[in-house]
Protein backbone atom coordinates (compact mmCIF):
# COMPACT_ATOMS: atom_id res chain seq x y z
CA UNK A 1 0.00 0.00 0.00
CA UNK A 2 1.35 3.43 -0.94
CA UNK A 3 1.11 6.81 0.43
CA UNK A 4 -1.73 9.11 -0.70
CA UNK A 5 -3.40 12.48 -0.57
CA UNK A 6 -5.50 12.34 2.18
CA UNK A 7 -8.02 15.83 3.13
CA UNK A 8 -8.52 15.62 7.39
CA UNK A 9 -11.70 17.49 8.23
CA UNK A 10 -11.34 18.96 12.22
CA UNK A 11 -14.68 20.35 13.75
CA UNK A 12 -13.58 22.22 16.84
CA UNK A 13 -14.85 25.03 19.65
CA UNK A 14 -12.75 28.48 18.71
CA UNK A 15 -10.52 28.47 21.58
CA UNK A 16 -6.98 29.83 21.98
CA UNK A 17 -4.12 27.65 21.22
CA UNK A 18 -5.73 24.56 19.78
CA UNK A 19 -4.07 25.27 16.51
CA UNK A 20 -1.06 24.75 18.39
CA UNK A 21 -1.99 21.15 20.06
CA UNK A 22 -2.78 19.81 16.76
CA UNK A 23 0.42 20.93 14.86
CA UNK A 24 2.25 19.16 17.48
CA UNK A 25 0.13 15.59 17.06
CA UNK A 26 1.54 16.02 13.16
CA UNK A 27 5.17 16.98 14.04
CA UNK A 28 5.35 14.39 16.97
CA UNK A 29 4.71 12.03 14.51
CA UNK A 30 7.17 13.98 11.86
CA UNK A 31 3.99 14.00 9.28
CA UNK A 32 4.46 17.27 7.09
CA UNK A 33 1.45 19.07 6.77
CA UNK A 34 1.06 20.24 2.67
CA UNK A 35 -1.92 22.58 3.23
CA UNK A 36 -4.02 23.86 6.34
CA UNK A 37 -6.64 26.53 6.21
CA UNK A 38 -8.98 26.97 9.62
CA UNK A 39 -12.05 28.68 9.04
CA UNK A 40 -15.75 29.21 10.64
CA UNK A 41 -18.31 26.94 9.97
CA UNK A 42 -22.49 27.52 9.38
CA UNK A 43 -22.83 27.00 13.05
CA UNK A 44 -21.84 29.85 15.17
CA UNK A 45 -19.30 28.32 17.97
CA UNK A 46 -17.84 25.42 15.66
CA UNK A 47 -14.69 26.00 13.72
CA UNK A 48 -13.39 23.59 10.95
CA UNK A 49 -9.68 23.04 10.18
CA UNK A 50 -9.54 21.74 6.58
CA UNK A 51 -5.32 19.52 6.32
CA UNK A 52 -4.04 18.30 3.93
CA UNK A 53 -1.11 15.42 3.91
CA UNK A 54 0.51 12.28 1.90
CA UNK A 55 0.42 9.47 4.27
CA UNK A 56 -0.70 5.66 4.57
CA UNK A 57 -4.19 5.49 5.45
CA UNK A 58 -3.63 3.23 8.61
CA UNK A 59 -1.38 6.70 9.73
CA UNK A 60 -4.47 8.82 9.11
CA UNK A 61 -6.69 6.85 11.09
CA UNK A 62 -4.72 7.01 14.07
CA UNK A 63 -3.66 10.45 13.78
CA UNK A 64 -7.72 11.15 13.76
CA UNK A 65 -8.34 9.82 16.49
CA UNK A 66 -5.35 11.71 18.37
CA UNK A 67 -7.03 14.12 16.77
CA UNK A 68 -10.52 13.68 18.69
CA UNK A 69 -8.69 12.90 21.95
CA UNK A 70 -8.01 17.01 22.48
CA UNK A 71 -10.67 18.94 24.78
CA UNK A 72 -11.91 21.25 22.44
CA UNK A 73 -12.29 18.57 19.07
CA UNK A 74 -15.84 18.05 18.44
CA UNK A 75 -14.94 15.31 15.75
CA UNK A 76 -11.90 14.64 12.82
CA UNK A 77 -12.70 12.60 9.73
CA UNK A 78 -10.25 11.80 7.08
CA UNK A 79 -11.59 11.56 2.82
CA UNK A 80 -9.51 10.97 -0.61
CA UNK A 81 -9.47 13.68 -3.32
CA UNK A 82 -11.99 11.76 -4.48
CA UNK A 83 -14.64 11.82 -1.40
CA UNK A 84 -14.95 15.26 -1.24
CA UNK A 85 -15.85 18.69 -3.78
CA UNK A 86 -12.40 21.15 -3.38
CA UNK A 87 -10.65 23.94 -4.33
CA UNK A 88 -7.55 26.71 -3.44
CA UNK A 89 -7.29 30.28 -4.66
CA UNK A 90 -4.21 31.28 -6.05
CA UNK A 91 -3.08 35.27 -7.05
CA UNK A 92 -0.69 36.23 -9.46
CA UNK A 93 1.29 39.14 -9.46
CA UNK A 94 2.18 40.59 -13.43
CA UNK A 95 3.58 43.57 -14.44
CA UNK A 96 0.77 46.18 -15.46
CA UNK A 97 2.67 47.05 -18.52
CA UNK A 98 3.09 43.43 -20.18
CA UNK A 99 -0.65 42.97 -19.77
CA UNK A 100 -1.30 46.11 -21.57
CA UNK A 101 0.92 45.77 -24.22
CA UNK A 102 0.68 41.72 -24.64
CA UNK A 103 -2.52 40.45 -25.27
CA UNK A 104 -1.45 36.89 -25.68
CA UNK A 105 -1.30 37.55 -21.98
CA UNK A 106 -5.11 38.58 -21.22
CA UNK A 107 -6.50 35.76 -23.60
CA UNK A 108 -3.87 33.39 -22.19
CA UNK A 109 -5.53 34.75 -18.15
CA UNK A 110 -9.20 34.36 -19.60
CA UNK A 111 -8.41 30.95 -20.97
CA UNK A 112 -7.28 29.81 -17.06
CA UNK A 113 -10.50 31.17 -15.49
CA UNK A 114 -8.21 34.26 -14.05
CA UNK A 115 -10.34 37.47 -12.76
CA UNK A 116 -9.20 40.58 -12.06
CA UNK A 117 -8.44 41.52 -8.74
CA UNK A 118 -5.98 45.09 -8.28
CA UNK A 119 -4.79 46.91 -11.17
CA UNK A 120 -2.06 49.08 -10.59
CA UNK A 121 0.66 51.07 -12.43
CA UNK A 122 3.56 48.91 -11.63
CA UNK A 123 1.07 45.31 -11.41
CA UNK A 124 -1.60 43.97 -11.93
CA UNK A 125 -3.30 40.62 -9.57
CA UNK A 126 -5.34 38.19 -11.13
CA UNK A 127 -7.25 35.22 -9.08
CA UNK A 128 -7.38 31.84 -9.87
CA UNK A 129 -9.76 29.36 -7.85
CA UNK A 130 -9.70 25.52 -8.46
CA UNK A 131 -7.17 22.64 -8.06
CA UNK A 132 -3.34 22.46 -7.18
CA UNK A 133 -2.53 21.70 -10.63
CA UNK A 134 -4.60 24.49 -12.47
CA UNK A 135 -3.26 27.08 -10.00
CA UNK A 136 0.64 25.62 -10.68
CA UNK A 137 0.14 25.81 -14.84
CA UNK A 138 -0.69 29.40 -14.82
CA UNK A 139 2.70 29.46 -13.03
CA UNK A 140 4.10 28.64 -15.99
CA UNK A 141 2.27 30.48 -18.30
CA UNK A 142 2.93 33.84 -16.52
CA UNK A 143 6.98 33.20 -16.20
CA UNK A 144 7.51 34.46 -19.26
CA UNK A 145 5.90 37.62 -18.75
CA UNK A 146 7.24 38.17 -16.26
CA UNK A 147 5.55 37.16 -12.99
CA UNK A 148 6.26 39.14 -9.83
CA UNK A 149 5.19 37.46 -7.23
CA UNK A 150 2.48 34.11 -6.91
CA UNK A 151 0.42 32.69 -3.46
CA UNK A 152 -1.99 29.76 -2.61
CA UNK A 153 -4.15 29.19 -0.36
CA UNK A 154 -5.11 26.20 1.83
CA UNK A 155 -7.50 23.86 0.78
CA UNK A 156 -11.05 24.29 0.88
CA UNK A 157 -13.62 21.43 0.88
CA UNK A 158 -17.00 19.73 1.80
CA UNK A 159 -17.70 16.59 2.14
CA UNK A 160 -19.66 14.62 -1.20
CA UNK A 161 -22.15 12.51 1.17
CA UNK A 162 -23.13 14.83 3.86
CA UNK A 163 -26.96 14.40 3.82
CA UNK A 164 -28.11 16.07 7.39
CA UNK A 165 -24.59 17.27 8.48
CA UNK A 166 -25.75 20.52 9.70
CA UNK A 167 -28.01 19.40 12.44
CA UNK A 168 -25.09 16.70 13.56
CA UNK A 169 -22.99 19.15 13.15
CA UNK A 170 -25.07 21.20 16.25
CA UNK A 171 -24.96 17.56 18.07
CA UNK A 172 -21.61 17.44 18.19
CA UNK A 173 -21.24 21.01 19.71
CA UNK A 174 -24.00 20.08 22.76
CA UNK A 175 -22.25 16.66 23.65
CA UNK A 176 -20.46 17.43 26.66
CA UNK A 177 -16.45 16.69 26.64
CA UNK A 178 -15.75 12.94 27.69
CA UNK A 179 -18.84 12.28 26.40
CA UNK A 180 -18.63 8.83 23.53
CA UNK A 181 -18.86 10.33 20.49
CA UNK A 182 -21.82 9.23 17.88
CA UNK A 183 -21.58 7.12 14.84
CA UNK A 184 -21.87 9.50 11.79
CA UNK A 185 -24.74 8.63 9.72
CA UNK A 186 -24.64 11.26 7.25
CA UNK A 187 -21.64 10.35 5.43
CA UNK A 188 -21.47 7.74 2.73
CA UNK A 189 -20.38 3.89 3.31
CA UNK A 190 -17.06 4.53 1.61
CA UNK A 191 -16.18 7.86 4.04
CA UNK A 192 -14.32 7.11 6.65
CA UNK A 193 -15.30 8.81 9.93
CA UNK A 194 -14.14 8.03 13.72
CA UNK A 195 -15.56 7.86 16.90
CA UNK A 196 -13.60 6.70 20.68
Amino acid sequence: MNKQEFTITVYTENHVGLLNRIAIIFSRRKINIDSLNTSPTEVDSVHRFTIVINEYEDVVRKLCRQIEKQVDVLKAYYNTENEIVWQELALYKVPTDIIASEVKVERLLRENGAHTVVIRKDYTVFAVAGHREETEALIKVLEPYGLIEFVRTGRVGIIKGSNRFHERLKEFEMKEPGEEAIENEFLNENEKVFSM
